[in-house]
């Protein structure tokens, strides 16, 4: 007797067109998520930096109440010849106990150089209300004197980076600044007589166009662009380490065209926070004599563009 022969189940399988079909399908929903997802991304780091901002506006405001004035740029003392002698500690370094930072601030001796052997450890520590989500600085910066073409000559000392830079003015940051930080600098809000809100305190400056840190500007460094900047060579003194201004940004906030211009890898623009503790994004197509009249502290000019 024949056994009889079993049929074997049909599989269906998928085609070379129906998965090619698939693959198609798969990557144009890719194509359209990632914009999403980018868009997503860069909303998520902006809210982050204006919360770091108005930590920092906060702290500053606490400083002045507890100090009657705002934070120096930077502290020095002055050679004979108008040079800086040191130590060096900026404006971020006075308001740490503001920002609950206390232990950290303990570990300073304000008398001493930031470049000396017993604050090794605190100076490249990073504080990370200071540093915007969105930029990307190396985990330490090496400072010390350059060549005129911007060679790093040696090492004097390493930093923590930063994102954010005191407002100097107009001017290139150095000894009287016509903003509210610099050398040396005791503006009390009462010398702001253009307004509180109306005054720039801290912007952004994106590591991808210049070196920026917390701790201060270390006697006898240089600064230059960081490698990859889209910005000309150039070497400027270590006060630009903590301060910016906003002579020469013509094209509005965000675009800068020297390193120590304010800077951002925001889409189209920089977070800054005023002196009331407000904190405002200012696009790129910020009026250029807006700006400038934001940055000074009591020159009385009238804003008549949008910002």
């Amino acid at each position: 007797m024949l056994t009889p022969m079993r049929t074997q189940p049909t599989r269906r399988a998928f085609t070379l067109i129906e998965l090619l079909v698939v693959i198609a399908i798969i990557a144009v929903l890719v194509g359209l998520l990632l914009p999403a997802v980018q868009k997503v991304r860069e909303a998520a780091a902006r809210t982050s930096c204006q919360n770091n901002l108005k930590q920092v506006g906060l702290a500053l405001q606490g400083y002045h109440d507890a100090n009657r004035r705002f934070p120096p740029g930077y502290a020095s003392g002055v050679g004979p010849n108008g040079e800086d002698t040191g130590p060096g500690w900026g404006w971020a370094v006075f308001i740490l106990p503001h920002l609950e930072q206390q232990p950290l601030f303990a570990q300073i001796d304000l008398a001493v150089p930031i470049e000396a052997p017993p604050h090794a450890a605190v100076r490249t520590t990073p504080v990370k209300p200071y540093l915007c989500p969105a930029d990307t600085p190396p985990p330490a910066l090496a400072v010390g004197p350059r060549s005129a073409s911007g060679q790093l000559l040696s090492t004097t000392c390493t930093l923590a980076p930063a994102s954010y830079a005191g407002s100097y003015g107009v001017s290139e940051p150095g000894v009287d600044g016509e903003g509210i930080l610099f050398r040396n600098s005791q503006v009390r809000i009462a010398d702001v007589t253009d307004g509180t809100s109306q005054t720039l305190l801290v912007g952004e400056r994106s590591y991808r166009y210049s070196e920026t840190t917390w701790v201060g500007a270390v006697t006898g460094a240089r600064t230059a662009p960081p490698p990859g900047s889209p910005l000309p060579p150039e070497v400027d003194e270590a006060s630009n380490l903590v301060l910016g201004h906003v002579g020469e940004m013509v094209d509005g906030a965000a675009r800068p065209h020297e390193i120590n211009n304010f800077s951002s890898t925001h889409p189209a623009g920089a977070m800054f926070v005023f002196a009331d503790g407000h904190v405002r994004f200012l696009t790129s197509g910020t009026d250029y004599q807006t700006l400038k009249a934001l940055a000074t502290r009591s020159r009385g000019e009238a804003i008549t563009g949008d910002y």
